[in-house]
């Protein structure tokens, strides 16, 4: 069945819409599509969230590297116990990184790439898949961090062809049998 609005102005086909048509209906959650323009719709976005999350870790505004992965550690660790998941789709968001305004934490690229990590470690230590997508973060150096990033996970064996075996215990074990490239 067709999702309607009544949300948005009519934008004729011969302009450029600066807030999305009707004709672009998508729910998410039972909620109309969000928009940046859409201000009201976050407030029941908050309150939906705020009943879903069973996990509410906190970070102080310029939250370092060092705390910030012991947070992730343990928290992954206390979620995956609670219930192991059949799939985990992990937000590997960049707005973290010192420098960006808009996140206002203070985690170096180094600390980004031993998040992402430290995620795959524990969750394809418990032999789940993971599906990782990017998002947030707004400085040019993001796309060479998310690279090293994915170049990490690839040269640990936790992404590409199957390891035999992942462990989630120690970081500085090598995945992948020495004469694999």
């Amino acid at each position: 069945m067709l999702h309607t609005t009544q949300l948005y102005q009519h934008v004729p086909e011969t302009r450029w819409p600066i807030v999305y048509s009707p004709r672009y209906n998508i729910t998410f959650m039972g909620l109309e599509k969000l928009h940046p323009f859409d201000a009201g719709k976050w407030g029941k976005v908050i309150n939906f969230l705020k009943e879903a999350i069973r996990r509410k870790v906190e970070l102080e505004w310029g939250t370092e590297d060092d705390e910030y992965l012991v947070k992730v550690e343990r928290n992954i660790e206390k979620a995956l116990q609670e219930h192991l998941p059949d799939v985990v789709v992990y937000n590997a968001g960049t707005d973290i990184l010192e420098g960006d305004r808009l996140g206002g934490l203070s985690i170096s690229p180094a600390g980004v790439v031993k998040r992402d990590e430290l995620v795959f470690r524990m969750v394809r230590g418990r032999q789940v898949p993971i599906l990782m997508v990017t998002s947030g973060g707004y400085q040019k150096r993001t796309a060479r961090i998310i690279a090293d990033s994915i170049l990490n996970l690839f040269g640990l064996g936790l992404i590409g062809p199957e390891s035999p075996s992942i462990s989630a215990q120690n970081s500085d074990t090598l995945l992948l049998p020495p004469a694999v490239p």
